[in-house]
């Protein structure tokens, strides 16, 4: 084949459910907060409160990552102020096993 008529190909993509779901659980508070809403429904500021190392603003950014990968549901009430809370999706509570496991893990060699 002459270098004029080269067409490159498509690059083979091959996809990882490990990486799907270090990708959900990515970010430095992600497994704090889940941490959290395991224990329940939680409101912004109580997550806030258990959490005092991270910012509002890294929260709300946890928080709105989390919500687009589905793993939680944020419920806005109209109260003067507005109340919000957040609840673990289905999907969300599933990532708990994975976390004590790797909770034990971490016990177990580090």
């Amino acid at each position: 084949m002459s270098a004029n008529n080269y067409v490159p190909k498509e690059p083979v993509v091959i996809e990882c459910n490990v990486e799907k779901t270090l990708e959900v659980l990515s970010g430095k508070w992600a497994f704090l907060v889940l941490r959290e809403l395991f224990c329940g429904t939680r409101r912004f500021a109580e997550l806030q409160r258990s959490i005092p190392e991270v910012s509002p603003r890294a929260l709300t950014t946890t928080l709105r990552h989390l919500e687009e990968k589905g793993v939680l549901e944020r419920e806005v009430f109209p109260t003067v102020p507005v109340t919000v809370e957040y609840t673990l999706t289905p999907k969300g509570q599933d990532l708990h096993n994975i976390l004590k496991e790797m909770k034990l893990w971490a016990a177990r060699w580090t």
